[in-house]
């Protein structure tokens, strides 16, 4: 049973009543994300494997949605709005740029002078002021989705100055930020935050794994050969979980592929497919479960809110440490990834500086009165960071070859 949301949980910046009756202020907030052209947008923007190489990788948006699903269930079974949660996770990665954590690095370099870049500070702009939706005062206020909706999807709810790796709101977005904490004074993360996040590394875990696999990056076998195992866990200890030791990677490694449902080979049949199809399902529910039963195990209903908190056993945290890892040493540290990152980069450094150069020529026309307004070359740099992270793969290197060929 869904427990019940309090009136300041369901409330907007701005007072807009339904348009038709009968559904709730968060199946609102699903809509109202569903149909953003930010979500859209991510249908090309590359997750790990880049899209159009295959038909078979995930993108930015497919991501998205399986972890809306994941989250979805999740919150449902410990009593939190499941269109809540889904919100949250449909909303996650909406600030990412292109080319993925790649072009978020690029960005939060040439962001340097404005206060920087981080995907989770983009995606609460865009939802709060960049997706063209609603308006308040003469001010555009992005989706104007209800105070709980915002802060389930706020991953890291603090500024650059607490933290500038990881922040979840620009210095200029500070005023609705504060109406979204509602007063609070400390940096504690919802519960449905907190589900957000864990389905979100669930679902990129556990997927990521099988497009490296159908892509051919690595082999079932490799998994089981002690000296790759090595070097996956160097990768885990050194991006993942640096407190887990040696033998905590090696428990999981030998607890994950010694799974009844664990594929023995993949060689691209339609068999194997199913098979690992069967992994990627039996996996997201093995760590699912897990967090259901130990947060049932430390808190009773209602589950809501700053009611609870998500409770994961330490050994499912440390097998998805274990599969991120995968990724991250066969896909994303490959010399081919490494030669292409770095072209990336450096289209997104020149893009930056070409659109600075020429104005708001350039820019997509729902920036040209932020340009206008901006008052000062850091208000500038700030539209254009706003214009490059809104482009898909495909959208930044057109602009970029369209404007090289215009010098």
């Amino acid at each position: 049973m869904v427990a019940e949301y309090s009136a300041a949980d369901v409330e907007r910046f701005a007072s807009e009543p339904a348009k038709r009756p009968g559904r709730t202020e968060f199946a609102r907030d699903r809509a109202r994300i569903l149909h953003s052209a930010a979500l859209r947008r991510l249908a090309a923007k590359t997750q790990v494997e880049v899209p159009w190489e295959s038909d078979f990788a995930r993108t930015r948006l497919s991501h998205s949605l399986e972890c809306g699903q994941v989250g979805r269930e999740l919150g449902f079974a410990l009593g939190a709005d499941p269109d809540l949660v889904e919100s949250a996770c449909l909303a996650h990665d909406l600030g990412h740029p292109p080319f993925g954590h790649n072009g978020e690095t690029a960005l939060a370099q040439a962001a340097a002078p404005c206060g920087g870049f981080e995907g989770n500070a983009q995606s609460f702009r865009i939802l709060t002021r960049l997706e063209a939706k609603s308006h308040h005062n003469g001010e555009p206020i992005g989706l104007n989705l209800t105070r709980a909706t915002l802060d389930a999807a706020s991953k890291y709810p603090w500024t650059f100055e607490v933290n500038p790796k990881k922040f979840g709101v620009y210095a200029d977005d500070e005023p609705i930020f504060q109406w979204m904490r509602a007063g609070r004074g400390d940096e504690k993360v919802s519960l449905e935050a907190q589900i957000m996040d864990w389905a979100d590394d669930v679902a990129y875990s556990v997927h990521d794994l099988e497009d490296g696999l159908v892509a051919e990056k690595f082999t079932l076998a490799a998994l089981t050969d002690a000296g790759e195992q090595r070097e996956v866990i160097a990768v885990a200890s050194e991006s993942y979980l640096k407190d887990a030791s040696e033998g905590e990677f090696l428990a999981a490694f030998d607890r994950l592929t010694s799974l009844s449902y664990w594929p023995k080979a993949f060689h691209g049949s339609h068999r194997d497919h199913a098979l690992l199809k069967d992994l990627t399902s039996s996996l997201i529910g093995r760590f699912a479960q897990a967090a259901e039963k130990e947060t049932r195990a430390h808190f009773t209903a209602p589950m809501i809110r700053y009611r609870a908190d998500l409770m994961i056993p330490r050994e499912q945290i440390v097998e998805v440490a274990i599969l991120k890892a995968i990724a991250a040493h066969y896909v994303m540290r490959s010399d081919a990834a490494q030669q292409r990152y770095l072209e990336q980069r450096e289209l997104i450094h020149e893009l930056v500086e070409l659109l600075l150069e020429n104005g708001d020529r350039y820019l997509q026309p729902t920036f040209h009165e932020s340009w206008e307004r901006a008052g000062s070359a850091t208000n500038q740099l700030r539209v254009v960071i706003d214009q490059v992270a809104s482009l898909t793969d495909v959208g930044a290197r057109t602009l970029w070859a369209s404007m090289k060929g215009t010098r």
